[in-house]
């Protein structure tokens, strides 16, 4: 089989995650499949209903907002249990010199389906990724990625190493048996630092937000005697990272699809006076004794008004949330904020 870097970043290789077994895998998909069958089935049953009783515009409206706010997780109230935190490969301790050699956790074991036939989100296959990073750029993964976050203005964006002592690193809580607050165990990130192993602040993750969002939007916007810099990426690129691709889903948001490296949701609306979809890019973020989300959702330019100067990029929300705490699903709080966000700007 052939496995590309665009399938590794849309988690389409056949690389397992963390779980070994793959009728495990196929189990639990099955599961949330069927669930997000039903919950969909129910909401179009209530959506027909309404449409029958002819809702007057008051209430057209509250149902709008109702719907206008991810609709919750299952598993959304803090400390969850999360079955994936169960499987060991999650609290190894063993430190890994290179990506190359931490290859070996999971380079002989079989792939779980042909490449680009399926989607299944794989930490490892962000292992190999920042391997091929490693071979292409001829230095090492982690020497690579502090000088890209230092270029970016993200000095307080570093690698996890438990031995370096970090200004202001926070202590990580899990939930033991009990259902008590218990200090997170150590764990080396040595084995995925491309997948989960560098610690920021929400305000690198902020500037990190706004570097994309003015890569994506600069290009829209008409450069006035050169005074508008070019993106750190050029626009099109962000543009090819935030479009969907096909057989891929996301976990935390149902109306999104992945795409590379992001999770995004296209814009869209079905009926008039109900559920809108904005356009904005996602991706939480989950580790032992730690939960995150990154959401950038973009301002609808005019495109009469992006000759004007100094309306510049970058425009739109950004919201990022960090906690200590495992399992706290975030993804539906960040759009709330950006939501409400968007609106007070669009009312100005």
């Amino acid at each position: 089989v052939t496995i590309t870097t665009r399938l590794l970043v849309s988690h389409l290789s056949g690389i397992r995650h963390y779980e070994k077994d793959i009728t495990k895998v196929k189990e639990e998909k099955e599961k949330a499949n069927r669930a997000l069958k039903l919950t969909k089935s129910h909401q179009d049953k209530e959506q027909k209903e309404k449409e029958g009783k002819g809702i007057e515009k008051t209430d057209c409206l509250k149902q709008k907002k109702e719907h206008d706010g991810e609709t919750k997780s299952q598993n959304s109230k803090p400390g969850r249990k999360d079955k994936e935190f169960e499987q060991e490969e999650y609290y190894l301790k063993e430190k890994f010199e290179s990506v190359i050699e931490s290859l070996k956790i999971f380079k002989n074991d079989p792939l779980f389906f042909k490449p680009g036939s399926q989607f299944l989100y794989s930490t490892y296959g962000f292992t190999l990724l920042s391997a091929v990073v490693e071979r292409a750029s001829g230095q090492k993964f982690t020497d690579y990625m502090l000088k890209m976050f230092r270029d970016l203005d993200m000095l307080s964006t570093v690698l996890d190493d438990n031995e370096a002592m970090i200004y202001n690193r926070a202590r990580c809580y899990v939930y033991n048996k009990k259902g008590r607050l218990v200090n997170a165990p150590y764990v080396d990130n040595s084995y995925k630092w491309a997948g989960g192993g560098f610690l920021s602040s929400v305000g690198d993750l902020l500037k990190f937000g706004n570097a994309l969002l003015y890569s994506y939007q600069a290009g829209q916007f008409k450069n006035r005697n050169g005074k508008l810099l070019p993106g750190y990426l050029k626009s099109g690129t962000v543009a090819m990272m935030w479009t969907p691709v096909p057989k891929t889903e996301v976990s935390w948001d149902r109306d999104g699809k992945y795409a590379m490296a992001w999770a995004v949701v296209e814009k869209n609306q079905q009926y008039g006076c109900c559920r809108q979809q904005r356009h904005y890019a996602s991706h939480t973020g989950g580790a032992v004794g730690a939960s995150s989300v990154l959401l950038i959702l973009p301002e609808e330019l005019d495109p009469e008004a992006l000759g004007a100067w100094p309306v510049a990029p970058p425009r739109g929300v950004i919201v990022t949330i960090i906690c200590n705490m495992q399992s706290v699903s975030l993804n539906s709080t960040a759009l709330k904020i950006a939501r409400e966000f968007d609106k007070e700007k669009q009312a100005q």
